[in-house]
């Protein structure tokens, strides 16, 4: 299988490797910045268009279409080819949609540029990561991923804060030809930089392509849809999911008979598999919260985007301070000490917003806000760090298309579940509201009704405080000390 041409990593993280990162993380969190900061812009592309609502949300579900069908074969890829020219590959598409978006002149064509924008992104995490973590090696996997964690957590955090400002500023097609000079820079980089890879001759498992794409894609379209509003009682959201689901399990069957898209034999390995269930209920969790958040400031409290933003700003400093050193203490302790400890902090945080009003001081919020930065921060990343630990390098590849894939289909699950518990927790404190609570509202009527939303955001989020416990399950089972780590590469 494919591995990179680097000298065998010693137990700090000397030059090449620091170099090696941020030339990644060039290319990573532009990507990031980029999906977060469309996200505000929906309202200014309807109008400038004369969309609908509706149909602006396709750009942003083009987009995770994209990402979701490719994610699955970049383990593949990147043994075929080798990391270096999938990343570069990865960043020219993304690139190359980023142009034609900015240059778009109608919606349909604006949907089809961002899901090919989308299959660009949604190469660019998991080579990054396969990068790395062949780089790195064990012994230093929990310092490297922090390493890269907290640049692409600043990223979410910045997207809208920079989305705010490009709206404003220069326009929303700016938004998308922005990346180009960044990415300019990145391929550069890369050229310039990053370690030639050995390609291996790898045969395509054509039937669990069809199969798996097809079976993520859908699942992640399904999933957006039960999250619009009545979406969950459509019979097509249903006949999308069932078919899903199908898809996913006769790719599992396949995937038992020989060599497949991705090895469900990784799964035999403890620590990846308690560290592939940890991702994703911690996937589910976050992302379902990460709904929330912004919803109350700009629903309940009236702040705009850009205020928005700002407000969620604590939660990227609570996760700068504590990667670093969860990164270090993973290397020495292991991630079954750290990432139960992480889940124990963002619990903490979450709870303070189960009991959240209309007029929660900012302060309050901004606290409990830090805290759940300290936990995804001891959480995230040193358990994608296990899941690599307990692998030779040689299945980092596939490894990588696995977890991202897993963490996917999480994001959906947390994602819709919230969106549609709040919508209906709207609809029980403030009837005759519904989902249009959830559009801007006038200031009398919002200040009204403030305090019926508030309680069902406080709802919403006791829901995901219990999903958020159960990832305590899993972290206890990840490996401490040298535990679960490959004694070979």
């Amino acid at each position: 299988m494919a591995t990179l041409t680097a000298p065998a990593p010693s137990q700090r993280l000397d030059r090449g490797l620091v170099t090696l990162g941020i030339v990644v993380v060039l290319g990573a969190i532009m990507s990031i910045i980029d999906a977060t900061a469309v996200n505000v812009a929906t309202r200014t592309l309807a109008d400038d268009f004369g969309a609908s609502i509706t149909s602006v949300q396709w750009v942003l579900t083009g987009y995770m279409l994209g990402l979701a069908a490719v994610i699955p074969v970049t383990g593949w890829a990147t043994e075929r080819f080798g990391a270096r020219r999938v990343w570069i590959t990865a960043l020219l598409l993304f690139l190359g949609g980023s142009a034609l978006s900015g240059l778009a002149w109608s919606m349909p064509a604006l949907i089809a540029f961002r899901v090919g924008q989308g299959i660009g992104g949604g190469m660019i995490i998991p080579v990054a990561q396969t990068i790395l973590a062949q780089a790195a090696g064990p012994s230093r996997m929990g310092r490297v991923m922090g390493f890269i964690g907290l640049p692409m957590l600043l990223g979410s955090v910045a997207g809208p804060i920079v989305g705010g400002l490009i709206i404003s500023t220069a326009g929303w097609r700016w938004i998308f030809l922005v990346n180009l000079p960044l990415g300019v820079i990145a391929v550069l980089a890369a050229l310039r930089l990053l370690p030639r890879s050995e390609p291996r001759p790898a045969s395509l498992d054509v039937r669990g392509l069809l199969l798996l794409c097809a079976g993520v894609t859908l699942f992640v379209y399904g999933t957006t849809e039960a999250g619009r509003p009545g979406g969950l009682d459509a019979p097509r959201t249903w006949t999308i999911l069932g078919t899903a689901a199908v898809l996913i399990a006769l790719y599992v069957l396949h995937a038992r008979r020989g060599e497949a898209l991705i090895d469900i034999a990784l799964f035999r390995h403890r620590g990846f598999t308690a560290a592939a269930v940890t991702n994703v209920v911690v996937a589910i969790a976050l992302f379902g919260v990460l709904v929330l958040l912004p919803l109350y400031w700009q629903v309940v409290r009236g702040h705009g985007p850009l205020a928005t933003g700002l407000l969620l700003a604590p939660q990227a400093l609570g996760a700068a301070v504590a990667m670093p050193l969860a990164g270090r203490l993973t290397d020495r302790l292991g991630a079954g000490v750290v990432v139960p400890t992480g889940v124990v902090l963002g619990l903490l945080g979450t709870a303070a917003y189960t009991q959240i009003h209309a007029d929660t001081p900012v302060t309050l919020l901004a606290a409990a806000l830090f805290v759940i930065g300290l936990g995804l921060g001891a959480t995230i990343m040193p358990s994608m760090a296990a899941a690599y630990q307990a692998l030779p390098p040689a299945l980092i590849p596939r490894a990588t298309s696995a977890i991202n894939t897993l963490q996917r289909m999480g994001a959906s699950v947390g994602t819709t579940a919230l969106a549609v518990i709040l919508q209906h927790e709207i609809t029980v404190q403030a009837p005759g509201l519904g989902g249009s609570a959830l559009a801007p509202l006038p200031d009398a009527t919002r200040i009204a009704v403030a305090p019926h939303l508030a309680a069902a955001f406080g709802h919403a989020f006791w829901i995901a405080l219990v999903i958020g416990a159960l990832a305590v399950i899993p972290a206890l089972l990840l490996p401490r000390g040298d535990a679960g780590r490959p004694t070979s590469g």
